[in-house]
């Protein structure tokens, strides 16, 4: 039975996105909010806000409220989403309207609590459900999460990995790791000052870290612009492919080594399926060129990258919205 309203949301460490029942996706924006630091009051959010990021704009703080995948400022992850949720113009209805908001296995009983009450504050009021999002992500990679098969999905994102094997909608073993694509940017952004003396901020980071991956092709190089350390300087530099592999690989090493520990324990009756149905490779993360041919090369079992896998997470969520199933959800509030 499909749910007359709702909303979807898949609050991430580096964007969230919204959908709303008969809507779509509506929302999909940076996870940042810019406020006055003279009067509390917002002077952006989302794509704005994330655009003053270390430009250290005077009198204006600009805040990124969740850190690996869970809300370290309470506070400003209420002011956000409740920016988003006007933007996103939900119909208001007698009664709460059901929010399905997706969150990684292994977050404490404190931190999904905090997003329990961060989205019961929001307005229109909202019945709150949290997701375990490895579940989302298998339903947006296509898995048949009613048949009771065995799912094998590794979602990369900026705060978080989760690595999950499922049987049907429940999970069966998992792996949440505290780092992502931000802990490769910071990596990249400490290889490239440490190399070159010269200083790169994050989105700089990020887009070496896009360009070249992980360093299949050992000629390529990429242009950043950057600060010199020593002078003080606007600098252009050119950085090497084997300069970023190096800075990512123990984050990529532990990713393999969480889908290599997961497979040395799998339950027999889930082998067949796993390796017949792949291991499914989303978020941001699965945008890296060479991560999806480590993964297979350490499991020795195929891995495909789904499709668009940024919007994974919020396409399976709203898959389980609106069709009423929260059996298989982390917890019920």
């Amino acid at each position: 039975m499909r749910l007359r309203s709702g909303v979807a949301i898949d609050l991430g460490t580096v964007n969230t996105l919204v959908h709303v029942v008969g809507q779509g996706i509506v929302i999909e924006e940076p996870s940042a909010i810019a406020i006055s630091e003279m009067t509390g009051a917002i002077v952006a959010v989302g794509q704005e806000a994330d655009a003053l990021t270390d430009k250290e704009p005077q009198g204006v703080r600009v805040v990124h409220p969740l850190r690996d995948g869970v809300i370290a400022d309470l506070e400003a992850t209420v002011a956000m989403m409740q920016s988003f949720l006007r933007q996103a113009r939900l119909r208001r209805r007698l009664g709460r309207i059901a929010a399905v908001v997706c969150l990684p296995v292994e977050t404490t009983f404190v931190e999904r609590r905090s997003v329990v009450v961060a989205a019961e504050a929001l307005k229109p009021r909202c019945r709150v459900q949290l997701l375990d999002e490895p579940v989302a992500a298998a339903a947006g990679a296509g898995f048949d999460l009613a048949a009771g098969s065995g799912a094998f999905i590794v979602d990369v994102g900026g705060g978080t990995t989760e690595a999950a094997i499922l049987a049907g909608g429940h999970v069966v073993r998992t792996r949440s790791l505290r780092l992502g694509g931000n802990a490769m940017d910071d990596a990249i952004t400490r290889a490239v000052r440490q190399q070159h003396d010269l200083l790169i901020g994050r989105n700089a980071a990020r887009s070496l870290k896009m360009t070249l991956g992980l360093g299949q092709d050992v000629m390529a190089q990429a242009e950043v612009v950057g600060v010199d350390a020593a002078r003080r300087v606007p600098r252009v530099e050119r950085i090497s492919a084997p300069l970023v592999a190096r800075a990512i690989e123990p984050t990529v090493r532990a990713i393999c080594g969480a889908v290599e520990e997961m497979l040395a324990d799998i339950p027999p009756n889930l082998a067949e399926d796993i390796f017949r149905g792949k291991i499914r490779l989303a978020g941001g993360g699965a945008l890296l060129s060479g991560l999806a041919y480590r993964i297979e090369s350490a499991a020795d079992v195929a891995v495909v990258v789904v499709d668009d896998p940024l919007r994974c997470v919020i396409r399976g969520a709203a898959q389980i919205l609106e069709h009423g199933t929260f059996a298989s959800s982390a917890s019920a509030h």
